[in-house]
Protein backbone atom coordinates (compact mmCIF):
# COMPACT_ATOMS: atom_id res chain seq x y z
CA UNK A 1 0.00 0.00 0.00
CA UNK A 2 2.79 2.40 0.91
CA UNK A 3 4.67 1.54 -2.29
CA UNK A 4 1.62 2.03 -4.48
CA UNK A 5 -0.79 4.68 -3.19
CA UNK A 6 1.26 6.47 -0.52
CA UNK A 7 4.67 6.46 -2.20
CA UNK A 8 4.62 10.22 -2.82
CA UNK A 9 3.69 11.07 0.77
CA UNK A 10 5.99 11.94 3.64
CA UNK A 11 4.88 9.43 6.27
CA UNK A 12 7.05 8.82 9.32
CA UNK A 13 6.32 5.84 11.54
CA UNK A 14 7.35 5.46 15.17
CA UNK A 15 6.53 2.35 17.17
CA UNK A 16 6.88 1.55 20.87
CA UNK A 17 5.48 -1.65 22.40
CA UNK A 18 2.92 -1.96 19.58
CA UNK A 19 1.75 1.65 19.87
CA UNK A 20 2.32 3.28 16.47
CA UNK A 21 2.44 7.03 15.83
CA UNK A 22 2.10 8.39 12.29
CA UNK A 23 3.48 11.85 11.52
CA UNK A 24 4.23 13.76 8.33
CA UNK A 25 2.28 15.17 5.39
CA UNK A 26 0.05 13.38 2.87
CA UNK A 27 -1.26 14.74 -0.42
CA UNK A 28 -4.89 13.59 -0.17
CA UNK A 29 -7.46 13.52 2.60
CA UNK A 30 -8.16 9.81 2.16
CA UNK A 31 -4.44 8.99 2.31
CA UNK A 32 -4.55 9.78 6.03
CA UNK A 33 -7.22 7.13 6.62
CA UNK A 34 -5.55 4.71 4.22
CA UNK A 35 -2.25 4.88 6.08
CA UNK A 36 -3.97 4.29 9.42
CA UNK A 37 -6.07 1.35 8.18
CA UNK A 38 -3.02 -0.31 6.64
CA UNK A 39 -0.83 0.01 9.73
CA UNK A 40 -3.65 -0.99 12.11
CA UNK A 41 -3.97 -4.43 10.51
CA UNK A 42 -0.28 -5.32 10.79
CA UNK A 43 0.29 -8.09 13.37
CA UNK A 44 1.58 -6.73 16.66
CA UNK A 45 0.08 -3.27 16.31
CA UNK A 46 -1.94 -2.41 19.41
CA UNK A 47 -2.95 1.18 18.64
CA UNK A 48 -2.42 3.90 16.01
CA UNK A 49 -2.07 7.60 16.84
CA UNK A 50 -2.67 9.32 13.49
CA UNK A 51 -1.05 12.77 13.47
CA UNK A 52 -0.69 13.00 9.70
CA UNK A 53 -1.41 16.40 8.18
CA UNK A 54 -2.93 17.04 4.76
CA UNK A 55 -1.04 19.13 2.23
CA UNK A 56 -3.02 22.22 1.28
CA UNK A 57 -6.63 22.94 2.17
CA UNK A 58 -8.98 19.95 1.76
CA UNK A 59 -12.19 20.51 -0.25
CA UNK A 60 -15.17 21.88 1.63
CA UNK A 61 -17.51 19.15 2.84
CA UNK A 62 -20.40 18.42 0.45
CA UNK A 63 -18.86 20.58 -2.29
CA UNK A 64 -18.45 19.35 -5.89
CA UNK A 65 -14.68 19.01 -5.39
CA UNK A 66 -15.28 16.97 -2.22
CA UNK A 67 -17.73 14.72 -4.07
CA UNK A 68 -15.33 14.29 -6.99
CA UNK A 69 -12.65 13.02 -4.60
CA UNK A 70 -15.11 10.56 -3.04
CA UNK A 71 -16.00 9.15 -6.47
CA UNK A 72 -12.32 8.79 -7.38
CA UNK A 73 -11.64 6.86 -4.18
CA UNK A 74 -14.70 4.65 -4.71
CA UNK A 75 -13.27 3.62 -8.10
CA UNK A 76 -9.65 3.39 -6.95
CA UNK A 77 -9.38 -0.08 -5.46
CA UNK A 78 -11.73 -1.97 -7.80
CA UNK A 79 -9.99 -4.19 -10.36
CA UNK A 80 -13.02 -4.36 -12.70
CA UNK A 81 -12.81 -0.63 -13.43
CA UNK A 82 -9.87 1.64 -14.18
CA UNK A 83 -9.60 4.70 -11.96
CA UNK A 84 -6.50 5.90 -13.84
CA UNK A 85 -8.35 5.84 -17.19
CA UNK A 86 -11.45 7.56 -15.79
CA UNK A 87 -11.81 11.33 -15.61
CA UNK A 88 -14.33 12.54 -13.04
CA UNK A 89 -16.13 15.90 -13.17
CA UNK A 90 -18.87 17.07 -10.81
CA UNK A 91 -21.32 19.95 -11.21
CA UNK A 92 -24.13 20.50 -8.70
CA UNK A 93 -23.89 16.91 -7.51
CA UNK A 94 -24.13 15.45 -11.03
CA UNK A 95 -21.11 13.34 -11.99
CA UNK A 96 -19.74 13.21 -15.54
CA UNK A 97 -17.35 10.39 -16.38
CA UNK A 98 -14.96 10.63 -19.31
CA UNK A 99 -11.96 8.64 -20.50
CA UNK A 100 -11.62 5.10 -21.80
CA UNK A 101 -13.20 1.78 -20.87
CA UNK A 102 -12.01 -1.56 -22.20
CA UNK A 103 -15.56 -2.91 -22.54
CA UNK A 104 -19.20 -1.91 -22.24
CA UNK A 105 -19.37 -3.95 -19.03
CA UNK A 106 -16.53 -1.93 -17.52
CA UNK A 107 -18.24 1.31 -18.56
CA UNK A 108 -21.53 0.25 -16.98
CA UNK A 109 -19.81 -0.90 -13.80
CA UNK A 110 -17.99 2.44 -13.51
CA UNK A 111 -21.39 4.15 -13.69
CA UNK A 112 -22.80 1.81 -11.04
CA UNK A 113 -19.91 2.39 -8.63
CA UNK A 114 -19.99 6.17 -9.10
CA UNK A 115 -23.76 6.31 -8.58
CA UNK A 116 -23.39 4.42 -5.28
CA UNK A 117 -21.34 7.22 -3.69
CA UNK A 118 -23.16 9.22 -1.02
CA UNK A 119 -24.16 12.66 -2.34
CA UNK A 120 -24.19 11.78 -6.05
CA UNK A 121 -27.47 12.88 -7.67
CA UNK A 122 -26.92 11.40 -11.12
CA UNK A 123 -24.17 10.08 -13.41
CA UNK A 124 -23.51 10.91 -17.06
CA UNK A 125 -21.05 8.42 -18.51
CA UNK A 126 -19.31 9.74 -21.63
CA UNK A 127 -16.49 7.17 -21.53
CA UNK A 128 -15.38 5.71 -24.87
CA UNK A 129 -15.11 1.93 -25.18
CA UNK A 130 -11.76 0.97 -26.71
CA UNK A 131 -10.07 -2.36 -27.32
CA UNK A 132 -6.81 -1.22 -25.77
CA UNK A 133 -5.89 -3.68 -23.01
CA UNK A 134 -5.02 -2.30 -19.61
CA UNK A 135 -1.51 -2.63 -18.30
CA UNK A 136 -1.40 -5.82 -16.28
CA UNK A 137 0.32 -6.23 -12.95
CA UNK A 138 3.83 -7.59 -12.96
CA UNK A 139 3.82 -11.38 -12.90
CA UNK A 140 4.37 -12.63 -9.37
CA UNK A 141 3.48 -9.32 -7.74
CA UNK A 142 1.65 -9.92 -4.50
CA UNK A 143 -0.43 -7.62 -2.32
CA UNK A 144 0.04 -8.13 1.41
CA UNK A 145 -2.91 -8.95 3.65
CA UNK A 146 -2.73 -5.69 5.59
CA UNK A 147 -3.03 -3.71 2.35
CA UNK A 148 -5.95 -5.84 1.14
CA UNK A 149 -7.80 -5.31 4.42
CA UNK A 150 -7.27 -1.55 4.19
CA UNK A 151 -8.53 -1.46 0.59
CA UNK A 152 -11.65 -3.48 1.45
CA UNK A 153 -12.43 -1.27 4.46
CA UNK A 154 -12.05 1.91 2.41
CA UNK A 155 -14.12 0.47 -0.45
CA UNK A 156 -17.02 -0.45 1.83
CA UNK A 157 -16.81 2.94 3.52
CA UNK A 158 -16.99 4.97 0.29
CA UNK A 159 -19.94 3.08 -1.20
CA UNK A 160 -23.33 4.44 -0.13
CA UNK A 161 -24.86 0.94 0.04
CA UNK A 162 -22.29 -0.36 2.53
CA UNK A 163 -20.99 2.77 4.30
CA UNK A 164 -23.43 2.41 7.21
CA UNK A 165 -22.64 -1.26 7.81
CA UNK A 166 -20.67 -2.12 10.92
CA UNK A 167 -18.37 -4.51 9.08
CA UNK A 168 -15.23 -6.20 10.34
CA UNK A 169 -12.59 -7.19 7.79
CA UNK A 170 -9.78 -9.69 8.16
CA UNK A 171 -7.50 -11.12 5.47
CA UNK A 172 -5.33 -14.22 5.40
CA UNK A 173 -3.35 -15.10 2.29
CA UNK A 174 -5.71 -13.03 0.14
CA UNK A 175 -8.88 -14.59 1.54
CA UNK A 176 -11.11 -11.91 3.05
CA UNK A 177 -13.53 -12.65 5.88
CA UNK A 178 -16.34 -10.17 6.52
CA UNK A 179 -18.12 -10.01 9.87
CA UNK A 180 -20.61 -7.70 11.52
CA UNK A 181 -24.28 -7.00 11.00
CA UNK A 182 -26.50 -6.04 8.07
CA UNK A 183 -30.16 -5.10 7.78
CA UNK A 184 -30.98 -7.50 4.97
CA UNK A 185 -29.60 -10.07 2.53
CA UNK A 186 -29.11 -7.42 -0.17
CA UNK A 187 -26.58 -5.55 1.99
CA UNK A 188 -24.70 -8.77 2.68
CA UNK A 189 -24.61 -9.55 -1.04
CA UNK A 190 -23.33 -6.06 -1.94
CA UNK A 191 -20.59 -6.20 0.70
CA UNK A 192 -19.43 -9.49 -0.82
CA UNK A 193 -19.58 -8.08 -4.35
CA UNK A 194 -17.56 -4.95 -3.52
CA UNK A 195 -14.96 -6.89 -1.50
CA UNK A 196 -14.54 -9.48 -4.26
CA UNK A 197 -13.68 -6.73 -6.74
CA UNK A 198 -10.81 -5.30 -4.67
CA UNK A 199 -7.25 -5.72 -5.93
CA UNK A 200 -5.50 -8.77 -4.46
CA UNK A 201 -8.62 -10.48 -3.08
CA UNK A 202 -8.69 -14.20 -3.92
CA UNK A 203 -12.07 -14.97 -2.35
CA UNK A 204 -14.53 -13.63 0.23
CA UNK A 205 -16.13 -15.44 3.15
CA UNK A 206 -19.09 -13.41 4.36
CA UNK A 207 -20.05 -14.24 7.92
CA UNK A 208 -22.21 -11.14 8.48
CA UNK A 209 -25.46 -11.68 10.34
CA UNK A 210 -28.80 -10.10 9.44
CA UNK A 211 -30.46 -8.13 12.23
Amino acid sequence: MFKTYLQGDDVKIHSSDGAVTLTGIVSENFHKSLAQETVADIPGVVSVDNRLEIKGAPPTANSDAWLRDKVKVALLFHRSVSASATEVYVKDGIVTLQGNATSLTQKELTTEYARDVEGVKDVNNEMIVTKTPEKERTVGEKIDDASITAQVKMTLLYHRSTSVLNTTVTTKKGVVTLGGKASNAAEVSLATKFANDVNGVKSVENRMTIE
